[in-house]
């Protein structure tokens, strides 16, 4: 029955790797770029054959394809075609981060979202692994994902750091709002939200009530609790026509796309 047991396994596996060696090889004996293997992850994820785009993308990434290792380090930290496994994205990402790439060049993307998601780990750690809560690392990997490639994500979470004085930062609204208009101007609902909040409170009640309206028909599903909330707070608190005023404005603000 053993024996059984190995060679029906067998009868899968082989044709299965052999299927694989000849992707990476094509018709010669040389091997395909790691580009090549990366685009055939890339049309095997596509096609629902997620454990072959791993086997492609694992060797494409060993062979210097950044695309490749991004693709890994999002699918073990969705749980995407693999077990979730945080600790191998982490790793992954570290890896990406490393990478001198220039801004504006064609990998920018990947080091920049990198950085965002080394940052959200480095805020919150990873349990049962060396990867400890570190605000002062997390506000380093943020500051080089916002500062040089410009990322919204990475800007939100600044002007959030500057608001509240995390990572080793001194509380400053001034710092905060320049952050947060930054991610703002680029469309990020959470930072058009909060920079309308500040604004509210500042006594600009018309421009902020706007900024938080439209940033609710904006926000993605995960985001629309919490600026409801905000935004629900501040029209109680506002007169009626003031709150007709926002209204207003916030359609001209979600037509023409302008936050200041």
């Amino acid at each position: 029955m053993f024996s059984a047991a190995v060679a029906g396994a067998l009868a899968v596996e082989l044709p299965r790797a052999f299927a694989f060696e000849q992707t990476i090889q094509g018709n010669s004996a040389e091997p395909r770029s790691p580009w090549a293997v990366f685009r055939f992850g890339y049309s095997a994820y596509q096609s629902g054959h997620k454990d072959q785009a791993v086997e492609a993308y694992r060797y494409a990434a060993e062979n210097g394809q950044l695309g490749a290792r991004w693709k890994l380090a999002r699918m073990y930290a969705e749980g995407d075609g693999v077990a979730r496994n945080d600790y191998e994205a982490f790793k992954f990402f570290q890896e990406i981060a490393q990478q001198d790439v220039e801004p504006g060049s064609p990998e920018e993307s990947y080091v920049s979202d990198a950085l965002v998601a080394l940052g959200a780990y480095a805020q919150a750690g990873i349990p049962g692994t060396p990867v400890k809560a570190n605000p002062q690392a997390a506000q380093e990997y943020y500051m080089r994902a916002a500062a040089t490639y410009r990322n919204p994500v990475a800007q939100y979470e600044i002007g959030k750091m500057f608001l509240q004085g995390e990572g080793g930062m001194k509380a400053s609204i001034q710092q905060a709002g320049r952050w947060l208009q930054l991610a703002a101007e680029k469309g990020h609902a959470g930072a058009q939200a909060t920079l309308g909040n500040l604004l509210f409170q500042s006594g600009k009640v018309v421009r902020g009530l706007a900024m938080m309206t439209a940033a609710l028909e904006r926000a993605a599903p995960t985001d629309r609790g919490w600026i409801r909330s905000m935004q629900e707070e501040a029209f109680a608190l506002s007169e009626e026509a003031d709150r007709r005023t926002a209204i207003a404005l916030a359609e001209d603000i979600l037509t023409k796309g302008g936050n200041r």
